[in-house]
C-alpha cells in the first residue's frame, strides 16, 4: 500500500503520532506526494478495451484477479478470461495485501485498519471468516500445501501464522521493524519477511516458526517474491530505487538491480525468467531478465502503481493502480499494456487465483 516506502514511523508512545493514525496520517500525504511526481513525470496511463487471455489459459480453471481496494474496504473480483468484474466483495477496513491458497478456493485479504484477515470463498465470493491477528497487518502469503497463512503486522513487528483449516492464528513471530511484504518457498520451509523499518529481511524457519536468518538489504525494502526454484529471493528497496537479489542457500545478497523510483511490489514468472515491479513513484513496471539480473524494458502504466501479479500462464501481468483506480493488463510477449480496467478506490494489490 502507498505507506510501504515511508521508513522509520513513528512507534507506539512516542511524542508524534502513532499506531493507525499515524499509519493512515503517513498514508495520506504519500499519496499526495507520489501524485504530484506522477504529474510532474507527464507519464499517463495507456487505455484500452478489455481484451481475452489467450486460449492456453482459459483452459485452465478459471483464473479470476483478486484486488484489494482500500478505500473502498472492499476486494474486486475480476474475471482474466474476460477481463470483467465479477463480484465486488466488502471486507475489512483499509484492505491492503491479498493471497490466492494453491487449490484456488480460498482468498486472504490483509485490513489494516481492523486488524484482521478476511477469508474468502472464490465459489460464491462471500467472506466466510474474520481472523484477528496483530497491529497493522499489511502483507499475507499463503504455504504451497495450502495448510499455513503468514501475515505481516506492521504495527507491532511480529508475523501471525494462521492456521487455514481452523481459521485462527497459532503463533506469532517477532521480526524486524515495520514488516511489510512476505513470501513462502516453493517447498514450503522458509518464510522471507521483508522489514522497512530496519532495512533487512527476515528468514523464518516454518517448522519451528522460529527466525533462522536476518538479511541486510537496501533502503526500506517492501516487496518479496520468491522464483520458482526457490534459489532466489527478490526484494524491492524503495527508497533505494532498487532490487535485492538473495542467495536461498547461503542467504546473502548477490545483486542489486536499478528499477524506478519508490518500487513496491514484484512477481516473477511460473518460468521464472522475467520479474515484473509495479514502481509506484515513477508511473511505470520494470521488466527484470532474472538470467542477467538487468531491466529488460520499462512499460509505463496508470498512476502509482502498487501491486503485480502474473497470470499462472505466464501470459499476462496485472498491475494495480493506486493513484487512478484502475488495474493495468500487461501482455507479457509485447510488454505492453493490452487493457486498462476500471475497479474500486485505491486499488492496492492483486492476486490471481485458479478457481476450481
Amino acid at each position: 500500500m502507498l505507506t510501504r516506502w515511508i521508513k522509520t514511523p513513528v512507534a507506539p508512545g512516542s511524542t508524534g503520532m502513532s499506531g493507525r493514525a499515524g499509519v493512515r496520517a503517513r498514508w495520506s500525504r504519500l499519496r499526495s506526494a507520489i501524485t504530484a511526481a506522477a504529474l510532474a513525470t507527464g507519464l499517463t496511463a495507456l487505455a484500452s478495451l478489455p481484451v481475452p487471455a489467450t486460449a492456453g489459459e482459459t483452459r485452465q480453471a478459471r483464473q479470476v484477479a483478486y484486488v484489494t481496494n482500500q478505500d473502498d474496504n472492499t476486494v474486486s473480483a475480476i474475471d482474466v478470461a474476460s477481463n470483467t468484474t465479477i463480484a465486488t466483495i466488502p471486507v475489512g477496513i483499509l484492505p491492503a495485501g491479498v493471497a490466492a491458497s494453491p487449490g484456488g478456493t480460498r482468498v486472504y485479504v490483509t485490513n489494516l485498519g481492523s486488524d484482521t484477515v478476511s477469508v474468502i470463498n472464490t465459489a460464491t465470493n462471500g467472506v466466510i471468516a474474520v481472523i484477528p491477528v496483530g497491529a497493522d497487518p499489511f502483507d499475507v502469503a499463503v504455504s504451497p500445501g495450502g495448510t499455513r497463512a503468514y501475515v505481516t503486522n506492521s504495527g507491532d513487528n511480529t508475523v501471525s501464522v494462521i492456521d487455514t483449516a481452523a481459521n485462527n492464528v497459532i503463533a506469532t513471530i517477532p521480526v524486524g521493524t515495520v514488516p511489510i511484504g512476505v513470501a513462502v518457498t516453493p517447498g514450503g520451509t522458509r518464510a522471507y519477511v521483508a522489514n522497512q523499518g530496519t532495512d533487512n529481511v527476515t528468514v523464518i524457519n516454518t517448522a519451528t516458526n522460529t527466525v533462522l536468518a536476518t538479511i541486510p538489504v537496501g533502503d526500506a525494502p517492501t516487496g518479496v517474491a520468491v522464483a520458482p526454484g526457490g534459489t532466489r529471493v527478490l526484494v524491492t528497496n524503495s527508497i533505494d530505487n532498487t532490487v535485492s537479489v538473495i542467495d536461498t542457500i547461503t542467504n546473502t545478497v548477490i545483486a542489486t538491480i536499478p528499477v524506478g523510483t519508490a518500487p513496491n511490489q514484484l512477481a516473477v514468472t511460473p518460468g521464472g525468467t522475467r520479474a515484473y515491479v509495479a514502481n509506484q513513484g515513477s508511473n511505470t513496471v520494470s521488466v527484470i531478465n532474472t538470467a542477467t539480473n538487468a531491466v529488460i524494458t520499462t512499460v509505463p502504466v496508470g498512476t502509482g502503481p502498487i501491486g503485480v501479479a502474473v497470470t499462472l500462464g505466464g501470459t499476462r501481468a496485472y498491475v494495480t493502480d493506486s493513484g487512478s483506480d484502475t488495474v493495468s493488463v500487461i501482455n507479457t510477449a509485447t510488454n505492453a499494456v493490452e487493457a486498462t480496467l476500471t475497479v474500486g478506490n485505491t486499488p492496492t494489490e492483486v492476486a490471481i487465483a485458479n478457481v476450481p
